[in-house]
């Protein structure tokens, strides 16, 4: 029997009484894994081998989960401070265990959002308690990255595994290993005898015009063997759906805005009528800027009128908010709460001039807002801006464009329900039907500005507006119960690779 260099030195390599590991055999014979691989799979479609094959999960601890392993988990030191000032006992106020707990920033957010899930306790209203049958010292995921960190990955919990690397505290690579064994053909093969047949891959120029081709044996293609798994990167599924939106609105006539990220208070929450001292305007619901603290160059003439709609209201009939309104909290340098502030920029023609009506504009950008995380809340998401200037707009051409833009992603059973903004007049909130779950989502908000909003800016027509969620919008078109699978720290990257684009 005559076969092919490789494939000679494959069968001599491999066993009949065990599994050989295809890289072993590739070491043996003197050829690379891939050579090796392909010329097992000719082999085995000639009954000569078996292949099989198993995945293997190799586990990493990222630095923030070596940071963990030497120290402890953020949810175990909540608990920890929890437990020192009574909270076995009755509710404390969660501020005073924060505090107490050492924990800061991003730390804090990542303690609350894992306490209540391990059943470490309550948080409601502002007050935490701590259940005394609670052992964080066998905490299943301390437990595994312990194990992960000493190499005994056989020793975790597989659920835990998988919720570090959720967390992000671990990386998994998943490795594909095939293993190769003689069959009873294969050994009968070796004991008659196996020579090596002289075979060429390539047909050339020279083979041809010398003949030579005719008398050569080409090497045989196998082409339903498996290739190798490459996982080359690709668009993520937001940033597709994110191009997909714009292309749908600027369908619709709509223009893009642009803007910056970090903006004066002024521009994000005072030209939309919302008082100072609107609790949405703290840090618990903002993230202020501490270099530079306020923004250096706003227009005068629009901050008094801005500052005149908050104190004594607009038009004949205006109240105002007669609550305190100053300039140096209207300068503080805050990371947007809603690309509305780019609205602002554009509306006030201070950033593109003065625009005559009719006009759409819209933008598709991130926003930052300090909230809890959960399944439908992120600390940075993206938000869908948009509005329209027309004279006499009315609420049905609201609802009009939103049926339109949602039909466009196959989303028919839009509901919409009154709702109080301080910017707009009638507003209403929008929702639709989880896919899988069949639980009501809300999607976003809208309404018409209200003249208190329209007039300091120099508006004189109606202009229509809303804020849509881009991650909401993912789930419903994909069904996701948890946007926190589709980006962020523990976002399902398998879920991400596998899931098919939807045109």
């Amino acid at each position: 029997m005559k076969r092919p260099q490789t494939q000679v030195a494959v069968l001599q390599a491999a066993d009949a009484q065990e599994d050989r590991r295809i890289d072993e055999v590739a070491d043996e014979a003197d050829c690379k894994p891939e050579a090796a691989t392909r010329a097992a799979f000719e082999l085995e479609a000639d009954g000569l081998l078996t292949v099989t094959e198993e995945t293997v999960s190799h586990y990493e601890l990222t630095e923030e989960g070596e940071r963990y392993v030497r120290e402890s988990l953020p949810e175990q030191d909540l608990y920890a401070a929890a437990t020192d000032a009574g909270a076995k006992e009755g509710p404390v106020q969660m501020g005073q265990v924060i505090g107490a707990s050492g924990l800061e920033g991003a730390a804090v957010d990542i303690a609350l959002s894992n306490y209540a899930r391990k059943a470490y306790g309550e948080i409601d209203s502002g007050e935490i308690t701590a259940n005394p049958d609670a052992d964080p010292g066998a905490d299943p995921e301390m437990l595994a990255l312990e194990a992960v960190a000493d190499g005994r990955v056989d020793d975790a919990d597989a659920d835990a595994l998988d919720q570090l690397e959720r967390r992000g505290l671990v990386d998994v690579r998943e490795e594909t290993v095939r293993s190769v064994r003689l069959t009873d053909d294969g050994v009968t093969a070796l004991m008659e005898g196996v020579e090596v047949a002289e075979t060429v891959d390539q047909l050339t120029p020279e083979l041809l015009t010398s003949g030579e081709w005719e008398d050569v044996e080409f090497t045989e293609y196998n082409v339903e063997a498996d290739a190798e798994d490459v996982r080359h990167g690709k668009e993520h599924i937001l940033r597709q759906t994110a191009n997909r939106v714009k292309d749908t609105l600027v369908g619709m006539g709509f223009q893009e805005m642009e803007g910056p990220h970090a903006d004066a208070q002024f521009w994000i929450n005072d030209c939309l009528f919302m008082p100072q001292d609107h609790p949405a305007r703290t840090h618990w619901d903002q993230f202020a800027l501490e270099r530079p603290d306020e923004i250096r160059d706003l227009p005068e003439d629009l901050v008094e009128r801005v500052r005149s709609a908050h104190r004594e209201g607009v038009g004949p009939d205006g109240e105002g908010y007669h609550s305190p309104w100053t300039e140096d909290v209207a300068r503080g340098m805050d990371l947007r709460g809603h690309t509305t502030s780019l609205s602002m920029r554009y509306l006030s023609g201070h950033q593109v001039g003065d625009l005559e009506p009719p006009q759409r504009y819209f933008s598709v950008e991130k926003v930052y807002r300090n909230d809890t995380l959960d399944p439908t809340h992120l600390l940075e998401f993206f938000q869908i801006e948009g509005w329209v200037m027309a004279e006499d707009l009315s609420v049905r051409d609201l609802m009009g464009t939103f049926t339109e833009f949602y039909e466009q992603f196959g989303i028919t059973d839009i509901e919409f329900k009154p709702h109080y903004n301080p910017y707009t007049e009638p507003s209403f909130e929008l929702f639709g039907t989880h896919p899988e779950t069949g639980e009501i989502v809300e999607v976003g908000n809208s309404g018409i500005f209200r003249d208190e909003v329209l007039t300091p800016l120099g508006v004189e027509c109606d202009v229509m507006a809303w804020g849509l969620s881009l991650e909401r919008l993912l789930m419903l078109m994909y069904g996701f119960e948890d946007i926190r699978d589709v980006h962020g720290t523990l976002c399902d990257l398998e879920l991400l690779r596998e899931t098919e684009v939807m045109h």
